[in-house]
């Protein structure tokens, strides 16, 4: 009888050992697993020179989750991110000597290395935040601006979301950015013979006929004519993005063409006109004798229509 209770409580001994053993078994082992079911992602971050960047905050995006996890480097420019879970990320990182973003795909247990190297941020690019002496931002949205290469549709009052969404338009307005870039250069390389046109008059409306004066005056008149006629050509060919309005110094400056654009046509007409009368040895007489009038008048349009968008006010 007592061998068999003794035979009874090594039995039990065993079962109760075994039970121990699974139980420590499965204790261990889950926690093993789901540290196993993580990743981990770590690098340098150097600048273009090849420096460690200390102290520089990096970020980790979950593109599925959009969950982001940040990180700063260590002295030595290490940083280190743990128990992440499998999927794509976006690292990125953004700091005075530049910034820098990568995509890494990581999987279930994988301790993976990403080393950033920072891009130099051109100066066009960078933000000035708080500067008073910044200078303002271009309202005028239909003639080149002076502060940036190139006008955007926000500038014109449209949403982010519309320009996005609307590439056509943003190609449109660089087309007539760059047509009217060439109007307002050609409108000051035509304001050179224009000058000298009027300055020559003085001498041309002499009695005497065929004089040197009178020559010179008709072809720098008649290349003031060619001049202008490109230089307009710009401003009727230049696209017009649709549900933009004029506004500012450009009503101004297009109002103005009504003006020295007929003056434009007339002028050399009857200066032609007053040319053959002068030649023939008679005065100046009739509509003929509108010519140097209609000509300042011109000369003046034009000259108000180049400071409209040459100088703020």
């Amino acid at each position: 009888m007592h061998e068999e209770n003794t035979e009874m409580d090594l039995n039990g001994a065993k079962v109760f050992s075994a039970v121990v053993f699974l139980l420590i078994l499965v204790l261990t082992t889950n926690p093993l697993r789901a540290q196993d079911a993580h990743a981990a992602l770590s690098g340098t971050v150097t600048d273009h020179t090849g420096s460690v960047l200390p102290d520089v905050k990096v970020s980790v995006k979950n593109l599925a989750t959009g969950q982001t996890t940040d990180t700063q480097t260590t002295p030595d420019g290490l940083y280190t991110v743990s128990n992440l879970t499998p999927g794509d990320y976006e690292v990125s990182v953004l700091a005075a000597a530049g910034a820098k973003v990568s995509q890494v795909t990581l999987r279930a247990g994988d301790v993976q290395r990403l080393d950033l190297v920072l891009n130099v941020v051109p100066p066009s690019t960078e933000v000035q935040v708080g500067n008073p002496t910044a200078a303002p931002a271009e309202t005028l949205p239909n003639a080149p601006s002076a502060t940036k290469a190139t006008p955007s549709l926000e500038d014109l009052g449209f949403s982010k979301t519309e320009t996005e969404s609307n590439a056509a338009q943003q190609a449109l307005l660089d087309k007539r950015t760059h047509m009217l870039k060439i109007h307002q250069r050609m409108g000051l390389i035509t304001a050179v013979p224009l000058l000298a046109t009027l300055i020559t008059s003085a001498n041309a409306g002499r009695k005497s006929t065929g004089t040197a004066s009178r020559d010179l005056h008709v072809a720098l008149g008649a290349l003031t004519g060619d001049l202008y006629g490109i230089t307009a050509y710009y401003a009727i060919r230049a696209p017009r993005v649709p549900g933009t309005e004029t506004r500012g110094p450009i009503r101004l400056h297009k109002a103005l063409a009504w003006i020295h654009g007929p003056g434009m046509v007339l002028t050399p007409i009857l200066g032609a006109m007053a040319f053959d009368q002068k030649s023939k040895g008679e005065r100046v007489h009739g509509i003929a004798a509108a010519h140097g009038p209609v000509a300042i008048v011109t000369a003046g349009a034009f000259g108000a229509a180049l400071l409209s968008v040459s100088v703020k006010f």
